[in-house]
This record gives C-alpha cells, sequence and structure tokens, in this order.
C-alpha cells in the first residue's frame, strides 16, 4: 500500500474556513476586546488546532492542553495576528511549536488509538472497524518520524496545506520541508508494508 494513499484513507484532509471572511472579521473585532467574536473565532477553529496537536503528540490529553495552550497565545497576540496577514499559516506554526514545547516535557497519557472519535458526524459504522485500525496504524507511524518530520508530514498529508503553506507555517524553507516529507512517507511507507506483513 502506497503511503500516501494510505495517509489519505486513514486521515483525509478536511477543509477549513481559517482564511475565510468570516475569520477576517472575527479577528478584528476580538482585537477591540469582544470577547464573543473570541469564542466565534476559537468555534472556527477549535477542531483544526485539536485534530493537529492530536496528531502530532499522539495522545488526547495532550493534545487538549495544547489546544488550551495556542488559544491562549492567540488572545495575547491579537494584534500580530493581524498584522501577520495569513492567519491560517500563524495558526499552524503556532499550535506545532506549542507541541514542541509539550513534546519535550511531557509524560505519557492516553494513547490515540484511544481518544475519542474525531470523525464527522454520521460517520459509516459499518467502516468503522477499518477506520479504526488504520488511524491505529496511522498514528504508530507518525510516532516512528523526528518531531520536524512529523510536523511537516502532518501538515502536508494530513492537513492538505500546500508546500510553500508547510514551509511558512513551520518557518522553513520549501526545500527543507519537501525533504522532510519525502523522509518521512518512506519511513511511514517502510513501517505500514511491514505492519501488514506480519498480518498476513
Amino acid at each position: 500500500m502506497k503511503a500516501l494513499a494510505f495517509l489519505a484513507m486513514a486521515n483525509p484532509a478536511g477543509g477549513s474556513d481559517a482564511g475565510s471572511d468570516a475569520s477576517a472579521r472575527a479577528i478584528a473585532a476580538a482585537r477591540t476586546g469582544d470577547l464573543v467574536a473570541f469564542e466565534t473565532l476559537m468555534r472556527q477553529h477549535e477542531r483544526l488546532v485539536l485534530v493537529t496537536a492530536l496528531r502530532l503528540l499522539g495522545n488526547m490529553e495532550d493534545a487538549k492542553d495544547a489546544s488550551q495552550e495556542v488559544f491562549l497565545r492567540l488572545y495575547r497576540n491579537l494584534g500580530k495576528v493581524g498584522a501577520s496577514g495569513n492567519f491560517p499559516a500563524w495558526l499552524y506554526r503556532v499550535t506545532v511549536n506549542v507541541c514542541y514545547d509539550m513534546g519535550r516535557k511531557r509524560t505519557a497519557s492516553i494513547p490515540v488509538e484511544d481518544a475519542p472519535d474525531l470523525a464527522a458526524p454520521g460517520a459509516d459504522p459499518h467502516q468503522s472497524a477499518a477506520g479504526t485500525e488504520r488511524q491505529r496504524v496511522l498514528h504508530m507511524s507518525l510516532r516512528m518520524l523526528s518531531a520536524k518530520e512529523r510536523a511537516a508530514l502532518v501538515l502536508r498529508d494530513l492537513e492538505g496545506l500546500s508546500t510553500g503553506e508547510v514551509a511558512q507555517a513551520l518557518g522553513s524553507s520549501e526545500a527543507t520541508v519537501r525533504s522532510q516529507i519525502s523522509q518521512a512517507r518512506v519511513k511511514v511507507k517502510d513501517f505500514v508494508e511491514r505492519y501488514f506483513r506480519r498480518r498476513i
């Protein structure tokens, strides 16, 4: 099974309205002290932040803590966010940085395979068993990667960002990101193939 196909099957990238006019309006209103606008902004992006953090950290408890820290940093830096001109890249960059920080000092808690299902409501129950195994294998393979490879792969292949957007979010060059993604895909492919060979 090809790594990209496996990644797409396990976790298709979800769309986000992060760059929409609604987000821009909410940011502008929140910057004036409108707490309702800030809560709206959080609701618009909480799933994106939580899922990204879960994929990077590997357990739900840490992902929730990371999400809280991301939105705390957002609240403290609303002025800078407006000036940056690219809210999605800022949000991904902060999420990755918070996860890096937590990854250096965290202890293991709830494994990602035991986390509550984050799938969209109304998902086909007949596909849940296969989907659960794909999720488990995906997260096992992500644990084999370095933090930088994991971040690049998660943002590019699971979150659906372009290479340029990933580079911007990670504060890196596109060449470096392409190299990290390439190495990560090879490692994931090798892990997945070894896993399913053992199951035969």
